[in-house]
């Protein structure tokens, strides 16, 4: 899909879609293995983190349990998933924020020694993912560390086609809000911005963990 922004559909803005991606979420193929590789990255300190495109906060919490002590933000702009997120976070500490990641991100939130997102960038413009890299990049303490647990693009329309057949779907059937950019792509913004260590730690077809840290 083209990351013209007027050509963009983003079903998101729809409640039932959200509540159906949820109710679907535990039949991705690899979704355990995904959140263990998600886990296994996260830093053995974590004061403060936050989380994009938090939906109903399954990353944060997963860091909240691995990290007791840690404080964050969990942000999304779906007011169905937001509304999800601040449920499980009723008590925690957690401030559950709106925010549309077409945004910069806001200088007022400060700083974090870890930024994380969970299937939410790909679907802003390829611009605004670069953009993006660089505002983490700059929202991150010294030697802090961004995991982006992503939905990435194939190398090939078969293989897209295969990817989604392994979820019992056809291209009919994809969803015109992603706009899928290739891991080499991803993690040469990440370079651009500054990052170091940058890897793809994990990937399972279109599914893939790419990371990187701040310099001490």
């Amino acid at each position: 899909m083209s990351s013209d922004a007027a050509a963009r559909v983003n079903l998101w803005v729809n409640p039932e879609h959200a509540r159906r991606y949820l109710g679907e979420r535990a039949t991705i193929p690899h979704q355990v293995e995904a959140m263990a590789a998600l886990a296994e990255f996260v830093p053995g300190s974590v004061k403060r983190a936050l989380d994009l495109g938090t939906g109903d906060g399954i990353a944060m919490a997963l860091v909240l349990d691995l990290r007791p002590g840690a404080t964050g933000v969990a942000a999304d702009f779906s007011e169905e998933m937001l509304g999800r997120a601040r449920s499980r976070f009723a008590g925690a500490p957690v401030e559950v924020v709106r925010h549309d990641l077409d945004e910069p991100l806001p200088e007022a939130w400060g700083e974090f020694d870890l930024v994380l997102s969970s299937f939410a960038i790909h679907h802003v413009p390829h611009e605004r993912k670069a953009a993006l890299a660089g505002e983490v990049f700059e929202r991150l303490l010294p030697g802090g560390t961004f995991l982006n647990l992503e939905h990435v693009a194939s190398p090939s329309e078969r293989l897209h086609d295969e990817f989604l057949a392994s979820m019992g779907r056809t291209p009919v059937d994809d969803d015109p809000s992603n706009i899928l950019a290739p891991v080499e792509a991803q993690l040469e913004w990440l370079r651009s911005a500054g990052f170091t260590d940058v890897d793809c730690h994990w990937k399972w077809r279109e599914l893939a963990l790419l990371a990187g840290r701040s310099p001490i």
